[in-house]
């Protein structure tokens, strides 16, 4: 049943899988650049394979009932991707969507005990296991290749520009960061535009680093970081960001989340959120992401986003999509990862390394065929909270760090 499936679907690349018997199967061209042999351990595995693709698929990599005897994980999974309009149109493809719609929809639903169990599953991990991977201020979001070959720390640290520019900072104004990782934005725009920030997470892990890195940076009395659930923010912001947190909030609960970005808005105040999305309609989530790396997590539709902005009485005053950007940051993730996949396994097991490179690969593939972007939407609660064009981030963006805010906040804290 698949060797026939494959057939149908498979031209891009050349792929040949050898099953338990020994026997080798060869599906698309014969003069393919891209070609990958795979090996089959479990007879069960080509009907688990046409029943659920990707979460059989990841299982299978991961426990090794699927080996890699030519090419990489990586390669298999772009082979994959870049055939995915004709698995689309495959007439099974179209009974399975059919069933998925008459299943109730219950993703993200992250109530307050939930969403701290998820976020512990993910980002509690060791936090030797992120610096192996992630650049040295630990960001672990999109970064912005505004030429497309920048380095990853070059394109973290337009991100950062890139969001402080929209942002709109003068000193002296009060920044909160929902989902503030292990604090480098905040502690940036701290010291690059003289404002003081909260930083909110719900992992443990990340607030003990945040909270020593203000201590090293000698900023903690200007940024604070506590272990705060959006729900239960109660104070008056000048100034709101969210990046890569948005993900974990789940359909059921955006219209809490705008609410709270309206609520704690002082007049004349700017948000930006931050998160990846899918330019196609609303759905499900993908089962292995959703068992193995984030739990509880779900992609929006820019539809479903904006509908929640509508009802929240906020204004958007900006959109942007970033396309390709997320995939070159995963790109550069999994060389990382792949660098110091020895390392990874002595932190763990070589089962931990297969799910985290199926996962890297993955999702790159995702961004740079598939359906994935990001977006970045600018909210305020004034329509003319905002410049009347956008000429205002990129002069922003090309001023020199270096300029006043941060002296004057040298001058504060002697």
């Amino acid at each position: 049943m698949i060797s026939g499936l494959l057939h149908k679907l498979v031209h891009e690349g050349r792929l040949t899988i050898i099953d338990t018997t020994g026997r080798a199967h060869q599906f698309g061209g014969e003069d393919a650049s891209d070609h990958v042999t795979l090996r089959f351990h479990d007879k069960a595995l080509p009907l688990k394979l046409a029943v659920s693709p990707t979460l059989a698929l990841g299982e299978a990599y991961m426990e090794g009932r699927l080996t890699i005897e030519s090419g990489t994980i990586r390669d298999l999974l772009r082979i994959v991707t870049s055939n995915l309009q004709a698995l689309d149109d495959h007439p099974l493809m179209a009974v399975k969507a059919r069933l998925a719609t008459m299943k109730p929809f219950r993703v993200g639903r992250n109530h307050r005990t939930r969403s701290r169990a998820n976020v512990a599953h993910h980002y509690d991990l060791s936090g030797a296991l992120y610096e192996l991977f992630l650049d040295a201020d630990r960001q672990y979001s999109c970064g912005y290749f505004a030429r497309g070959n920048e380095t990853l720390e070059e394109a973290q640290a337009a991100k950062k520009r890139h969001l402080a520019a929209k942002l709109l900072l003068e000193p002296g104004q009060r920044v909160l960061d929902i989902g503030c990782g292990w604090g480098g934005l905040a502690l940036q725009l701290a010291r690059d535009h003289g404002v003081s920030a909260l930083g909110v997470t719900l992992s443990r892990e990340q607030l003990e680093v945040a909270s020593a890195r203000a201590e090293q940076a000698r900023l903690a009395h200007r940024v604070r970081f506590d272990m705060l659930d959006y729900r239960d923010i109660d104070e008056r912001f000048d100034r709101i960001v969210s990046v890569g947190m948005f993900e974990h909030v789940g359909p059921p609960h955006y219209d809490t989340f705008f609410s709270m970005i309206n609520r704690t808005l002082a007049p004349g105040g700017v948000a930006v959120v931050h998160s990846i999305g899918r330019r196609t309609p609303p759905g499900g989530d993908d089962p292995w992401i959703s068992k193995y790396i984030f739990p509880g997590g779900y992609i929006p539709a820019l539809s479903e986003v904006t509908a929640a902005v509508e009802r929240s009485g906020l204004w958007v005053t900006d959109v942007e999509i970033l396309r390709l950007h997320y995939a070159d940051t995963l790109l550069h993730w999994y060389d990382r990862f792949q660098q110091n996949r020895d390392r990874v396994r002595r932190l763990y097991d070589e089962r931990f390394c297969r799910m985290w490179e199926f996962y890297l690969a993955a999702c790159e593939m995702s961004f740079r065929q598939g359906d994935l972007m990001v977006f970045q939407l600018q909210l305020a609660r004034e329509r003319d909270a905002a410049p009347r064009t956008r000429d205002y981030m990129f002069e922003e963006e090309r001023r020199d760090p270096s300029q006043a805010p941060r002296v004057q906040l040298a001058v504060q804290a002697r």
